[in-house]
């Protein structure tokens, strides 16, 4: 066979083919990343292992200087920092877009990103099937835990509930959440990272044998609470006794306290209220208002003496208006709003510890259930819960309407998707005359620490309409908004 060469146009050869073809070692940076990226899609859709995609990366992680426990898939994140706790740092915010560099790309740290990477997102997106143990689901939250510190959140923010939770990198050093100043817009980094990681782990939950589990006191002392967890409890609890019931209280009790904590937080630090000037200021030492005591006793300066005499204190007002307010809360208890049924029980019995606050908290589904004699204790509130079933919102509206007594002094919050099928005309007529009556009404389509919600249109459109928008789903603007009508 004769051998024709490849003809070349003018200008061509090495350096008009590529332009890196005079820098090897871009090439190489660039294979090394894609292999460990192949190993990634491989493990992820295909169970079994790739003997080629395994060495090679093997070899690449430690050519780099990096453990070859990165690509153990049963070693944990938290194993891993442990062992080399100097990777502690590399994860933090490891996944968020760094500002743009007009500068030359640093292809070997990005070689590194990409084994800390595909650490991270095999441990939690690879769940494997079967069943689960409460030592494999306490890892897995352990290592979702890693993934948000890695997309520059605290552990347990994008699950919904204990932002902020101790659940991963136990020993690993302080959690630094959003990078130096900034938090990521996951929104559009990465629109549904936070539902899907709740699904998985509600996934590892259901193929957990739970009620063995809580049984035994020592695989029940594994377990971690997360809001997937509390929702199969509440679920299951008619079925618990003895012990295991004992258990799943205590991992509700502990679930309620820690998102209690970042709540009673928020409610802090929003604004409280304006300044009652018609009250006398109390004239004691803290209040005292030095400035303005010596600027108003200038006159009484001796020169003589070189003293300034003081015939006069003056002190600082810090009593607030406070009008007695009625809070009446109306959550819907179906599955699909466990979140918002969690948060807003322990948001309202915040708000009920606040002075001259009378809050009432009625939670629905088909039937409506009056749960105001345990408003002070989210824990016992949660007991008492049906999750599950249709919605009735009319049935709910007729629970809460008597309970306005002064409308102008009434705030009605109302946590639903509005999906009320063949009720949807009837609950909002009542909506509607209970906002025309005074009552300030804000609907909230749920209640996450993540923000997500979901809205039925047809109710979006009216209650815009009706000068009360749906309030966006994170807590937060809820509490603002709340503390705002309080004031």
């Amino acid at each position: 066979m004769t051998e024709h060469p490849t003809a070349r146009t003018p200008g061509s050869g090495p350096s008009a083919e590529h332009p890196d073809a005079q820098h090897p070692e871009v090439d190489s940076d660039d294979n090394r990343r894609q292999v460990l990226y192949w190993r990634l899609l491989a493990r992820l859709f295909d169970g079994e292992e790739q003997p080629t995609l395994e060495s090679s990366s093997l070899a690449v992680v430690e050519d780099i200087g990096l453990p070859s426990a990165l690509l153990d898939p049963q070693a944990s994140v938290d194993s891993v920092v442990q062992r080399h706790p100097e990777l502690a740092a590399e994860f933090d915010n490891l996944m968020v877009p760094g500002p743009d560099d007009d500068g030359e790309r640093d292809r070997a740290a990005e070689v590194r990103r990409a084994a800390l990477v595909s650490k991270v997102l095999l441990n939690v997106f690879a769940s494997g099937s079967g069943t689960v143990t409460a030592g494999q689901l306490t890892r897995w939250q352990s290592d979702a835990g890693w993934l948000e510190r890695a997309l520059g959140c605290r552990p347990g923010e994008l699950r919904g509930g204990r932002a902020g939770a101790k659940a991963a990198g136990r020993g690993a050093g302080p959690t630094v959440a959003g990078g130096p100043g900034t938090t990521p817009d996951l929104s559009r980094l990465i629109p549904a990272i936070g539902p899907e990681l709740g699904a998985i782990e509600a996934d590892l939950v259901k193929r957990m044998h739970l009620r063995e589990v809580l049984a035994d006191p020592k695989l029940a002392a594994q377990l971690t609470p997360s809001m997937s967890l509390i929702e199969q409890l509440l679920r299951d609890k008619s079925n618990l006794s003895g012990v295991a019931l004992a258990n799943a209280k205590s991992l509700i009790r502990r679930f309620v306290d820690e998102v209690a904590e970042v709540l009673r937080t928020q409610v802090e630090k929003a604004t409280v209220g304006a300044l009652d000037r018609s009250v006398p200021p109390k004239r004691v030492f803290r209040n005292l208002d030095l400035d303005r005591t010596i600027w108003k006793n200038l006159t009484n300066w001796s020169p003589e003496d070189e003293r300034l005499y003081v015939d006069r204190l003056y002190y600082r007002q810090t009593a607030r208006k406070t009008t007695p307010q009625r809070l009446i809360v109306v959550v819907d208890q179906s599955g699909s709003m466990l979140d918002s049924m969690v948060n807003c029980t322990i948001l309202a019995s915040i708000f009920a510890g606040l002075p001259k606050v009378d809050v009432h908290l009625i939670a629905y589904d088909t039937r409506a259930i009056d749960l105001t004699p345990w408003v002070h204790d989210p824990f016992e509130t949660l007991l008492r819960t049906n999750l599950g079933g249709g919605n009735d919102g009319p049935v709910a509206m007729a629970m809460a309407r008597p309970k306005i007594t002064e409308p102008r002094n009434t705030v009605m919050v109302w946590i639903s998707d509005f999906y009320e099928f063949g009720r949807s005309q009837p609950l909002f007529e009542g909506i509607e005359a209970v906002h025309r009556s005074g009552v300030k009404f804000i609907p909230v389509g749920s209640v996450t620490s993540s923000g997500r919600q979901e809205v039925n249109p047809w109710f979006r459109e009216r209650f815009k309409a009706l000068g009360t928008p749906v309030v966006s789903g994170h807590i937060r603007k809820l509490v603002h908004e709340l503390k705002t009508f309080l004031a």
